[in-house]
């Protein structure tokens, strides 16, 4: 109880503080003249936050509903543009792409991006177009992809072997924590090349995914410093999350600091592809690039394939297997599909190349980031210079959030748009790229649209395809479908809230 009221304390008092300066601010835009979006009521100092309850992005669509697609929330000291139309996210993602591709300086981002050295949260201008460049043509292109082929197979082929170990028995499996570990160790041979049990010896599986998860929630936790920037720093301090964050990501450094001193050593023992490190190190040594690439750069970038390469491909497959467990119709349909072509030619493994044959799986696929895209709001972008969505002013520094879950979920664009009907794609055909159909955004759009496409979905297709063709899947004894849940819990990647226990049962039709 004093814990609480410490806490309390620690809160109000810094706010009964900034009133004087809130109400100063608040008058001087009064008298500003713009037709700014429509905004809920506020509270003085803390502005709209007591509106978001959790899951955000469902009460921001609660809140859209009432206020309108393009609606202005005061987040702190942080004014926040809300977009919930497929409409407005064109203009602000394609129509008025330049003046919206900027990122917000967000305190967590800048100690685990090296002070914004990677792609997702570098500044827009000279360095991010470079590192991007780089990132497309060297690092996620798709002749790069393509040369991982082998890893993943391998990869799933383990897990595979692992699932089949406790088969045909009645004792469940948790599906994301087996997803989860198969994404891990696939980054980690993509991005360092080796297994984490070869030649890291302060660091195994199960710590280096301890240390990521602790990330990925700090990550998604309340920063005072991303509401109020002047002041926030000092409650982050006190509270602990700064420590606790600074802890991780030190710990994270040293691991990839040993990994590249051991690719620096001309006596490594070589694999017959290169890694993520071993391009980026060529690329150091080279000078081709205008950027002069030092270790803080690799390990920036690094950081942007591990925080969104694992949570988000496990996460998307943990969904599907939900809806597919839900709808057996879809489950059967989408088992046929892959039993009928890799039976009769490959035996057990689905390989990457029978992909191509399994378009119902990919309508599935896309049918499950419609209604759960791993980041319901996308990655906030700010706006550079004043404009205009939908006829309202933007100012400058203004933070833009795309409720990607509600334009996904919109009576607007989708017809039954709650049901999981892969079935829609067939008639509606859709891109994932976000740069012509912007109903359909789960991974961004625009110049700051997510360049881990095409890496990010031949593993979730592979590893589905694998899972679907090998085993039938059951729920535990005595829990019906109706008894799924399928409420979802917030954080930077949204997860379904109990975890997804099934049984799997050894297929006999192959």
């Amino acid at each position: 109880m004093e814990f609480l009221v410490y806490i309390f304390y620690l809160i109000l008092v810094p706010l009964i503080l900034l009133l004087p300066l809130y109400v100063l601010i608040m008058f001087k835009r009064s008298k500003d003249g713009d037709q700014l979006p429509p905004s809920p009521p506020k509270l003085p100092i803390i502005g709209n936050l007591h509106q978001l309850r959790e899951p955000p992005h469902q009460e921001l669509r609660k809140l859209s509903q009432k206020y309108g697609p393009v609606m202005l929330l005061q987040l702190g000291s942080v004014p926040t543009l809300v977009i919930s139309s497929a409409e407005a996210a064109k203009q602000v993602l394609k129509t008025h792409d330049l003046d919206f591709c900027t990122r917000p300086p967000l305190a967590c981002f800048k100690r685990i991006s090296h002070n914004y050295l990677d792609i997702a949260c570098s500044p827009f201008g000279e360095y991010w177009r470079e590192i991007r460049k780089i990132c497309v043509l060297e690092l996620l292109s798709m002749k790069r992809v393509q040369s991982f082929k082998v890893i993943r197979e391998e990869e799933v082929a383990e897990m595979i072997h692992s699932i089949s170990s406790t088969a045909n028995s009645t004792a469940p499996i948790d599906v994301f924590e087996c997803l989860s570990s198969f994404t891990n160790r696939t980054i980690c041979r993509v991005a360092f090349g080796s297994k984490l049990n070869q030649g890291i010896d302060q660091f195994d599986e199960g710590i280096l995914r301890e240390t990521m998860d602790e990330i990925t929630n700090l990550i998604s936790a309340f920063w005072f410093s991303d509401i109020f920037p002047k002041v926030g720093w000092i409650v982050d301090r006190i509270s602990g999350i700064h420590g606790r964050f600074e802890k991780c990501c030190k710990n994270l450094d040293t691991y990839i600091q040993d990994v590249i001193e051991k690719h620096l050593n001309p006596e490594r023992l070589r694999s017959e592809y290169d890694d993520l490190i071993d391009v980026l190190l060529k690329l150091q040594k080279d000078g081709t690039s205008t950027i002069r690439h030092t270790n803080e750069h690799i390990k920036a970038i690094l950081m942007d394939v591990f925080v969104a390469g694992v949570d988000t491909v496990a996460v998307t497959m943990n969904w599907t297997m939900a809806e597919l467990i839900k709808n057996p119709a879809t489950m059967h349909k989408v088992q046929e599909e892959i039993r009928s072509h890799v039976g009769k030619n490959k035996g057990k493994q689905v390989q990457e190349n029978d992909l191509l044959h399994f378009q119902y799986l990919k309508l599935v696929v896309k049918e499950t980031l419609r209604l759960h895209p791993p980041l319901p709001l996308s990655f906030p972008r700010e706006c550079m210079r004043k404009n205009k969505i939908d006829g309202y002013d933007v100012k400058p520094k203004t933070r833009v959030l795309i409720n990607v879950w509600a334009i996904g979920r919109s009576p607007m664009y989708w017809d039954k748009p709650d049901k999981f009907y892969p079935d829609r794609f067939i008639d509606k055909p859709v891109e994932f790229g976000g740069q012509k159909d912007f109903s359909f955004l789960p991974f961004g759009g625009g110049r700051r649209g997510c360049p881990g496409i095409d890496m990010g979905m031949v593993t979730v297709e592979l590893a589905l395809a694998n899972l679907l063709h090998n085993f039938d899947w059951k729920l535990p004894s005595g829990m019906k479908t109706e008894d799924l849940n399928m409420d979802e819990v917030s954080g930077i990647v949204t997860h379904k809230k109990d975890p997804l226990h099934l049984v799997p049962i050894q297929s006999k039709n192959f």
